[in-house]
């Protein structure tokens, strides 16, 4: 079985497992629907709320957050992720406090957000940047310091500058890493923004969890978890898809190959 089939069918088996191991339970009543409804009862219940109900929306809303919280943190996390990893003082300045803020969790935030921003998009946002941060900027500095430093002497013997070197080299070679964290920080997007919504307010997934907890409509909070998984694994599809088109057929990285060529001709001025 060759890699890409193994890619397909490995989670096909595992949610086809999943499922028989679902339907086995709820069909011979070891678990009141009460507490846990039958897969049928959950894809009718999910089918209503996408065809006739407002799930759609509440789920745009929370992707809108999710998208602009991940660029919020790709715009902050990548740069600072380079410094770190080529500067030594702004690694000992900053790591610490990178490290520190992973304790703080992202619940106990909202309110300072909402204290400092207000209710709504904005404060959301916020927090889903928050813990989109700490894996892209991981990932950033893991990249950038396992640079191959020959090719990265060649590029400056070949007279290039800091600006071509991070254009031409440097970056192409860092951005498999870049992107591995940036699809995780994508993934856990969706997660500050349910809990933004929990706690800050706005029309997203979240509040549709908080009404359907309130009515004590169990399938209806099953509806909307299951669409939070659809959202998170299509995003992390997504990224995977932009990660694989940046390669060869040959699974080499594309930007590994030129940085080899550059490494053996001048670099643009």
């Amino acid at each position: 079985m060759n890699t890409t089939s193994a890619r397909i069918s490995a989670p096909i088996s595992v949610a086809v497992a999943v499922l028989a191991v679902w339907w086995a339970v709820t069909a011979a009543g070891l678990i009141s629907p009460q507490f846990l409804p039958a897969p049928g009862q959950l894809a009718e219940r999910f089918w209503l709320d996408v065809t006739q109900g407002p799930m759609l929306s509440h789920a745009w809303v929370t992707l809108s957050a999710a998208l602009l919280g991940s660029l919020l943190a790709i715009l902050v996390a990548v740069p600072l992720g380079y410094l770190i990893a080529r500067l030594p003082w702004v690694d000992v300045a900053i790591t610490p406090y990178v490290a520190a803020s992973q304790a703080v969790p992202a619940i106990a935030l909202a309110p300072l957000l909402v204290l400092w921003i207000g209710y709504g998009l904005a404060p959301t946002v916020v927090l889903c940047a928050i813990m989109s941060f700490f894996p892209m900027i991981v990932t950033t500095v893991l990249g950038v310091r396992q640079l191959p430093q020959d090719v990265i002497e060649a590029g400056r013997i070949d007279g290039a500058n800091w600006y071509q070197l991070l254009w031409w080299v440097e970056g192409p070679l860092a951005l498999p890493s870049v992107l591995a964290g940036i699809r995780a920080g994508v993934t856990l997007s969706i997660t500050g923004a349910v809990v933004g919504e929990f706690t800050m307010g706005g029309r997203g997934l979240g509040m549709l969890l908080t009404l359907n907890r309130d009515a004590n409509d169990i399938p209806g909070i099953f509806s909307t978890l299951l669409m939070l998984v659809v959202l998170a694994v299509a995003l992390y599809i997504l990224m995977r898809l932009f990660q694989n088109a940046v390669t060869w057929n040959d699974d080499e990285p594309k930007t590994r190959r030129r940085a080899r060529v550059l490494a053996d001709e001048p670099l643009p001025a």
